[in-house]
């Protein structure tokens, strides 16, 4: 009989698990003052190690898009298909003595896994980063969600999942993962509502009611959305995408490709994509 393929989500299972060297999660949690939580996460963003990354905080906001989907001390935060946001989030959680899950993508191409392994010993140093679980999410199945995260965040992802057509068991797997309560955050390339939304998202843009309609559907209830990480000299109609804009800035090497107007410079003085924030939750009691 086939197993029809789903979604990997390995969360509390087997995670590999690089232990701090001093104290864990298990302890009392310190307390921390609104305050103290702003300055520590100033002084992430901040730091040196960041400073390659630091130039796209410009159309990243950091700091104003992780206090807009509200992490606080303790809490156990999944991020999926890590990257960029990881040098902030894995030594700002295990400074407010939370947990940070890092959720690989899944595959087994050379280039996945020696990004994964990559990845994994970068973040293996429990100097910068404290304790940090990893954790694997794909297009197929290899254990159930285990429903123990406080939030789970995804940054410009949603795109992809439409595009290898499970998006939707996706978010039903991100409901499982998460604790009721629990807080789905989203940032996703944004495609105006009067336009025609391309169901496998080959431009790279999503309306903002469509990844609603995806989140709602698998149970989450939607708690607000923000215009943080807005661009408005974005139209979303691009010749190749989202990807003709920074950071990709993409332009085909033949010449016979390029559109006739086409013009470069125009597209870097747009700079990043207009992006949807959006913030969900878990019902904390589901009704029946």
């Amino acid at each position: 009989m086939k197993i029809k393929p789903l979604i990997t989500f390995i969360l509390g299972v087997s995670f590999f698990t690089l232990q701090a060297c001093s104290g864990s999660n298990d302890q009392e949690n310190k307390y921390f003052s609104k305050s103290e939580i702003s300055t520590i996460l100033e002084e992430v963003i901040s730091h040196p190690r960041r400073e390659l990354d630091m130039p796209r905080d410009e159309f990243r906001n950091p700091k104003e898009t992780l206090e807009f989907f509200g992490i606080t001390p303790g809490m156990k935060v999944g991020e999926i298909w890590p990257g960029w946001y990881t040098q902030i989030l894995a030594p700002y959680l295990n400074k407010i003595d939370g947990t940070y899950v890092a959720i690989l993508r899944d595959g087994q191409s050379d280039r996945i896994q020696s990004r994964n392994k990559d990845f994994m010993e970068k973040y293996g140093n429990k100097k910068d980063y404290g304790t940090v679980e990893f954790s694997k999410f794909g297009s197929k199945t290899i254990a159930p969600a285990q429903g123990n995260l406080d939030m789970l965040l995804s940054f410009r992802n949603v795109h992809n999942w439409m595009s290898q057509s499970y998006a939707k068991e996706a978010f039903s797997q991100f409901y499982e993962s998460l604790k009721p309560g629990g807080i789905l955050g989203i940032v996703e390339h944004r495609l105006p509502e009067e336009a025609t939304q391309d169901p496998t998202a080959g431009s790279g843009y999503v309306q903002e009611s469509y990844i609603k309609d995806l989140a709602m559907q698998a149970g989450f209830e939607f708690i607000a959305d923000s215009n943080i990480n807005s661009n408005p000299l974005d139209t979303a109609n691009h010749p190749f995408g989202v990807w003709t804009l920074k950071p990709r800035s993409y332009v085909p090497n033949e010449a016979s490709k390029i559109p006739a107007d086409f013009e470069a410079e125009a597209y870097e003085r747009i700079g990043e994509s207009d992006r949807a924030t959006l913030k969900f939750k878990k019902p904390i009691k589901t009704i029946k």
